[in-house]
């Protein structure tokens, strides 16, 4: 291109030339070849020259972006189509939802100590979840040009929603329910609370909005060095969730009384727990000592990755999740469908009911005053059959004390072990002692042990991915 701009110039001083006698010709053109080295053209060909290859170093930034738009663009239009279908749940059979029990009808069941109550109640329950989705127009996400997560995003968004239910419970409590009518006048410190945790998530890259898909693109960065576009799997959505939250602890100190456990290799390590809750005391201490140690107990959140199986999920296991979900402590579990991730938070016979991620909405800018929380909680059950669960899952469960964390050991032993299993064979298990894996280390080396397997498109999703394969090399049996 260069040798091309300098033709023309010579060609043009060859016009020139024509006008003049031969050897007045001849002197300029030799004059000419003398200082081409200082002429205008050969400084205009010198710079095309650079010009050219930058333009030619920007051109597969440029495709980047321009496939990056293309893939957003259809992502958008194809997750906001959102087709209202109802539901149907089975009269008889009551509805667990993170511990509680429901049922259409207003039967109750009598040989059940826990309450019971009808389906309006199971409603307002659901409704009170926090819901969060795709969105899009949002800020860019750092080194991308991605400014929604449509088609990809849906583990994060899942995360986000288990991390959102346990700040709830922590906060709120359990029985809290969001009252929609008149909402935006309550100035009560619940709906102050509310508006706070919603505004953790929001999508700007704020220290204001800490727990952010911003924030949980940055960290899988740093600890995995994966990239906007990226999916994840339940075991990585895991350690990020503990990464923001420990970052999150800077700007709000009010975090600080949350601490995030994850069992490795499905084992949750008693003297870590102690090690990561405890202020100043010691685990091993008598019961009648527990008002003082719960003012020196942090609470827990207590994330579990799972493979319940092969290439599908078990059936083995199905009571097993059904089981874990009836249990007051349980924040839900992180899963979903092969490519498709799903938030359970409850089971009605065959059936896991969940919040789904997959509608993308505009973004809402939470860090005005009264902004709507409306796109943040949804009005309809949804219900996905077990057959269709991808075996790789993470399970939640927040504790608030030290007595929680003692009681959920010994009630959560009758749901570990299939009923109908031969051996004693745990889908998790409680053990003595601290594990052997440092938590950077193990992140760091499952993701990176299969980065040279084939990769999926960014615009696709799914519950397993590439830091979850270190359970991949087992089924649990």
């Amino acid at each position: 291109m260069a040798f091309s701009r300098r033709s023309v110039a010579v060609e043009s001083n060859k016009h020139s030339y024509q006008n003049l006698s031969l050897e007045q010709s001849q002197q300029l053109l030799l004059s000419d070849s003398h200082s081409s080295t200082e002429s205008p053209n050969n400084q205009d060909a010198e710079q095309c020259s650079r010009n050219i290859t930058e333009e030619e170093a920007k051109e597969p930034e440029d495709g980047d972006r321009v496939k990056t738009k293309l893939i957003t663009m259809w992502n958008n239009v194809r997750y906001s189509w959102n087709f209202k279908t109802k539901t149907h749940f089975s009269k008889d059979s009551p509805i667990w939802l993170l511990g509680r029990i429901y049922h259409q009808s207003h039967k109750t069941d009598d040989s059940s100590s826990l309450p019971t109550n009808n389906f309006e109640a199971l409603k307002g329950d659901f409704f009170s979840r926090i819901w969060l989705t795709y969105r899009k127009e949002f800020p860019v996400l750092n080194g991308s040009y991605y400014t929604s997560d449509c088609g990809w995003g849906c583990m994060l968004r899942s995360g986000q929603m288990l991390l959102a239910q346990a700040l709830v419970c922590h906060f709120l409590g359990r029985d809290w329910r969001w009252n929609e009518s008149g909402a935006q006048e309550q100035q009560t410190l619940q709906e102050s609370l509310h508006r706070m945790i919603v505004q953790w998530f929001g999508d700007k890259p704020s220290p204001a909005c800490p727990l952010s898909i911003h924030q949980m693109v940055s960290q899988g960065h740093i600890s995995a060095g994966k990239r906007p576009g990226d999916w994840y799997g339940p075991s990585s959505v895991s350690y990020i969730i503990k990464q923001i939250l420990q970052r999150a602890t800077d700007t709000y100190p009010e975090l600080d009384t949350l601490r995030v456990y994850i069992a490795q290799d499905c084992t949750v390590y008693l003297d870590d727990v102690k090690q990561s809750c405890s202020k100043i005391c010691n685990y091993e201490c008598e019961e009648t000592d527990y008002e003082l140690i719960d003012d020196q107990w942090k609470s827990l959140i207590l994330l579990i990755p799972l493979r319940l199986g092969g290439e599908r999920m078990n059936p083995t296991y199905d009571s097993c999740l059904k089981g874990l979900l009836s249990l007051e402590q349980c924040i839900g579990i992180i899963g979903g469908k092969p490519k498709h991730s799903q938030y359970f938070i409850g089971w009605q016979d065959d059936y896991l009911i969940h919040l789904d991620p997959h509608n993308c909405q505009e973004m809402v800018d939470v860090l005005i005053p009264n902004f709507n929380l409306k796109s943040f909680h949804c009005h309809e059950l949804r219900k996905t059959a077990l057959k269709q669960v991808d075996p790789s899952c993470c399970v939640g469960f927040y504790l608030r004390s030290q007595r929680e964390f003692d009681e959920f050991r010994r009630n959560v032993q009758h749901y570990l072990v299939p009923p109908q299993s031969k051996g004693d064979y745990p889908i998790f298990a409680f053990s003595s002692g601290s594990s052997p894996h440092v938590d950077d280390a193990w992140f760091q080396q499952n993701d990176d042990s299969l980065s040279s397997s084939a990769a999926r498109p960014s615009s696709t999703c799914g519950p397993s991915t590439a830091g979850d394969n270190y359970l991949d090399d087992f089924e649990i049996l």
